[in-house]
């Protein structure tokens, strides 16, 4: 569409753009200052600004006839030429405003949700995605939830963890964690700039209480001299929160590790279960040569159709973890009330499935001559010295 330079009639005044209008001579018909009134016809018509930087002529349009009137578009374009004056590119300053207005929009909350779905393939845990969703939720939600990341202040996030700082260390940990990498992800976006407010190192360091790094609560584990004891508890029943206890006393495995087990990972010829690679948590396969107890126990699982060993309420997938937690919390109670103690660690916490990987650690320690290294083989530890690590590559299954 051309530029019009001659004719009769003009677009300085609201008659002349009516008139032109009503023509439908098409092209841009001069304002004046760079502002232009481009007529396609039909009796519509759009205003344009069109300015040079750096050399480089562009055009830029700021609405219909319909919606912005002659002396709105003069305004508007003496605006585009102050911005020019200041060394600004009126169409770069209008996507960065446009930004903006679509980032006031996009909550913290927001963010997360986004965050969390992003990450969710790259948990080996699938619990995780909910653990990162309910702490969000409890903690952060209520004060920066509705904000927009650009919004956030350290003061917000102090008002988050200050409750939970010196009661609650790990989930507060955990939290101010999440927090930080929400924010990292919304400045990847655009969504915010300066420094992250939840950072810990250089920041918030300054102004909450270091916490030692054996503050970090271990899981309570029953003492081994009384496991004896609490084996024959746990087999008056054969319920599957019983039986899976048992197994994971058996094998020292993590309990997601024992109620992910398919009868598919059973040689019982053998006497060998081989937990795969994608279900252990150093993502290194694990074989578990099985004593005559475990084999003796594994006869005692009943079939079901999924192959799975301890399925849970829905059909083909595992039992949830709180089967064998809520197990040994009802065992608790009712030796509690037996002899006021429970089943309880050396500081009379109630013991937790968890626990039995320690519980197996202290009796090996103290009651065997294996090789620490075969010890750390059965808990299937993974090895801190890189280069051991290396070249240790056999599993010391014999």
């Amino acid at each position: 569409m051309g530029l019009v330079m001659s004719g009769k009639t003009k677009a300085t005044s609201v008659k002349g753009v009516r008139a032109l209008l009503k023509e439908g001579k098409t092209g841009q018909h001069a304002v004046g200052g760079g502002l232009y009134l481009s007529v396609r016809g039909g009796g519509r018509g759009s205003w344009v600004y069109r300015y040079k930087k750096d050399g480089t002529t562009s055009r830029m349009g700021l609405g219909s006839v319909e919606a912005v009137t002659l002396a709105e578009a003069r305004t508007i374009a003496a605006k585009q030429r102050a911005l020019i004056a200041q060394g600004v590119d009126p169409l770069e300053n209008k996507k960065e405003q446009e930004r903006l207005g679509m980032a006031a929009a996009i909550t913290f909350d927001m963010v997360a949700a986004d965050y969390i779905e992003a990450q969710r393939t790259s948990w080996t845990n699938a619990k995780h995605a909910q653990q990162w969703t309910n702490t969000l939720a409890t903690y952060a939600s209520p004060v920066i939830g509705h904000l927009t990341p650009a919004e956030i202040t350290t003061d917000q996030i102090l008002k988050i963890l200050k409750p939970i700082w010196n009661t609650k260390k790990e989930t507060a940990s955990r939290v101010r964690n999440r927090i930080e990498l929400v924010l990292n992800a919304a400045k990847a976006r655009k969504l915010r700039t300066g420094e992250n407010v939840a950072a810990w190192r250089g920041h918030l360091d300054l102004l909450l209480a270091k916490h030692k790094k054996n503050d970090r609560r271990h899981h309570p584990a029953l003492p081994w001299p009384q496991i004896g004891i609490f084996w024959d508890a746990l087999k008056v029943d054969q319920s599957i929160s019983a039986l899976a206890l048992q197994l994971t006393i058996i094998t020292g495995l993590r309990t997601s590790e024992i109620l992910g087990a398919h009868w598919s990972e059973f040689d019982l010829k053998a006497a060998i279960w081989t937990v795969p690679a994608s279900r252990m948590k150093a993502k290194k396969e694990h074989r578990i040569p099985l004593s005559r107890a475990a084999l003796a126990l594994l006869d005692t699982i009943p079939k079901v159709d999924s192959g799975l060993l301890f399925e849970g309420r829905s059909e083909g997938k595992p039992a949830s973890n709180m089967i064998m937690l809520m197990k040994m919390r009802r065992m608790n109670e009712a030796k509690f009330k037996e002899d006021g103690i429970g089943w309880c660690d050396a500081q009379r916490q109630t013991a937790v499935p968890h626990g039995f990987r320690s519980t197996f650690r202290d009796w090996a320690a103290e009651n065997t001559a294996f090789q620490n290294i075969v010890v750390e083989q059965v808990l299937a530890h993974t090895i801190g010295n890189a280069v051991e690590a290396a070249y240790r590559r056999g599993d010391l299954l014999e």
